[in-house]
């Protein structure tokens, strides 16, 4: 059974082997027909084309002979012009060798030509040259026969000269005699005359010359002055003496006056400023002429009012934020007007005396926009003068300076200013402009002047100082009334504006040691009697006269 089934497995392996290789060699013989008919494919499309290019080449060749046939032909065609231009420039160049022998003929006519009229004129140059030797020789003739006549005249001159001078040595020797003066004493005599004479024109030229240049100055002074208005037109109003605080209601009234008024004593004692509390209604009036207090009064009781807690301790603290809030508004004033102004360099100190200004008046004209003013109108006159402007625009800016301590120091604003911008080491052209804003010296540089020139523009615009004429005539009245009261005075002035009287005294009545009592005497009593800003300068004027006439 085994080997049956053996056989039957080996005959179906047979069978099967037998069946794989008929079927590889059927593939075989179908791939070998495959590429024999792709092969017999390939070789006609190859015929094909071959064919096609034996036809295109076959074209381009009989094209590139049709080219060759006509290139060959503009070739002939180039030789037959080539030898035609030849022709033509043959001709021409015969042409212009005959037209060249004609020209050069004709040039040579015509230098002919004009050689011989040269020739003639050379002739006639020649000729004239010759009348011209004659006519000099018979002038020289006449010269020499003329110097001969003057070689006489000559002699006979020095004769009359010899003559003169022995006629001019009598007439000297006469002169000498009855004038019993010798030549250098005559001679000295008439150069003082002549000097004195010289000396007296000179002088009445020189005054005309100061005349003249007197009016030109005043002229362009009023021009200068006139253009730095011009330019900086500032609205000036006066400032009011008094602040008003608006209330919510009157009965805010009796809350700030508090029990028993302490209140308000509180307040006025820690800000130094009358509260004027009348029939006014919803207001209240602060009162004081430091303005840095009524500020300081004004925004406390301000704070205070929107609060609503008003009691001692409540009113000390809103009073010191005021103050530190004046004392930064204060700084800020102070750069606001240097950099309005375009002034660099100040020191930090003046900076905040600057900003301390914003608060000072002057006959109610605020002192910072005052001086800011001022600054501007100097660096306008300085540019038109060509004087250093930066340097103007300081000594403007700093001028009043002064007017920030004056009610911490004694002395008038000037001084003060003086000494604080010579602390601060500030520039010796601003310190002395300072110093003579005011006449308290005499004013030596254009600076001075200038600066003295817009303090006055400033303190005149209209509506910039409030005192009225009354009381401004009244003051300079009373001061006048006290001077002249004192026995031995003769005349009195108030000048600059009130800031100082001048008293001329009688050198018989009051002498050099009783001067300085009289002085001291009358600014006593100007203390006593009147009120004024700053302070008055008394000037006593003692001067002794002896006249005689000589009969």
């Amino acid at each position: 059974m085994n080997t049956i089934a053996i056989v039957i497995i080996c005959v179906l392996a047979a069978l099967l082997v037998a069946a794989v290789i008929g079927m590889f060699f059927v593939a075989k013989l179908t791939q070998e027909k495959a590429f024999q008919k792709g092969v017999e494919h390939r070789r006609k499309e190859a015929e094909s084309v071959l064919g096609s290019a034996e036809k295109e080449a076959r074209a381009k060749v009989d094209e590139a002979r049709a080219k060759v046939a006509e290139a060959e032909r503009k070739i002939a065609d180039a030789d037959r012009m080539l030898e035609e231009a030849q022709k033509k420039a043959e001709s021409k160049k015969k042409e212009a060798l005959v037209e060249a022998k004609d020209e050069i003929h004709k040039l040579r006519s015509d230098a002919e030509k004009e050689i011989k009229d040269r020739r003639n004129e050379v002739s006639k140059q020649e000729r004239r040259i010759h009348q011209k030797e004659e006519t000099l020789d018979k002038k020289i003739d006449s010269l020499e026969r003329k110097e001969e006549a003057l070689q006489e005249k000559l002699k006979d001159a020095e004769t009359l000269r010899q003559e003169a001078e022995a006629l001019k040595n009598t007439q000297l020797e006469t002169l000498e005699r009855i004038s019993e003066l010798t030549r250098d004493q005559a001679k000295e005599y008439i150069l003082q005359t002549l000097e004195e004479d010289l000396v007296h024109d000179k002088a009445v030229k020189v005054a005309a010359f100061e005349q003249q240049i007197k009016e030109d100055c005043e002229e362009k002074a009023r021009s200068y002055v006139s253009l730095a208005i011009a330019k900086c037109a500032a609205d000036q109003v006066s400032e009011a003496a008094v602040s008003v605080v608006a209330l919510p209601n009157d009965e805010m009234k009796g809350r700030i006056i508090g029990r028993e008024g302490r209140n308000i004593r509180t307040l006025e004692t820690l800000t130094g400023v009358d509260l004027i509390i009348d029939d006014t209604p919803e207001a209240i009036t602060l009162s004081c002429f430091d303005q840095v207090r009524r500020e300081v009064a004004r925004i406390a009781l301000e704070r205070l009012i929107s609060d609503g807690r008003i009691h001692p301790s409540r009113i000390e603290e809103m009073v010191e934020k005021a103050k530190r809030e004046v004392e930064h508004k204060i700084k800020q004033e102070g750069e606001r007007a240097v950099l309005e102004t375009n002034v660099h360099g100040l020191n930090h100190e003046l900076i905040k005396l600057l900003g301390r200004l914003r608060f000072r008046t002057s006959y109610r004209q605020n002192v910072l926009t005052h001086s800011i003013e001022v600054a501007q109108l100097s660096g306008v006159l300085a540019a038109e003068l060509g004087v250093d402007v930066n340097l103007a625009k300081r000594a403007g800016l700093l001028h009043d300076i002064g007017k920030a301590l004056t009610s911490e120091y004694e002395g008038s604003h000037v001084q003060i200013g003086v000494d604080v911008c010579r602390k601060c080491h500030e520039n010796a052209e601003v310190i002395h402009a300072i110093e003579a804003h005011h006449n308290d010296v005499e004013p030596r540089t254009a600076i001075a002047c200038i600066v003295q020139a817009a303090d006055a523009i400033s303190a005149a615009r209209p509506a910039a100082r409030s005192e009225n004429y009354e009381s401004y005539i009244k003051r300079l009245q009373n001061l006048e009334t006290i001077c002249k009261s004192y026995k031995g005075v003769e005349k009195c002035y108030a000048v600059q504006a009130g800031r100082e009287i001048r008293v001329m005294v009688q050198p018989e009545v009051i002498s050099d040691e009783k001067m300085v009592l009289v002085a001291r005497q009358i600014a006593q009593q100007i203390e006593d009697e009147m009120d004024y800003p700053g302070q008055i300068k008394v000037n006593l004027i003692r001067e002794s006269r002896t006249v005689d006439y000589a009969k």
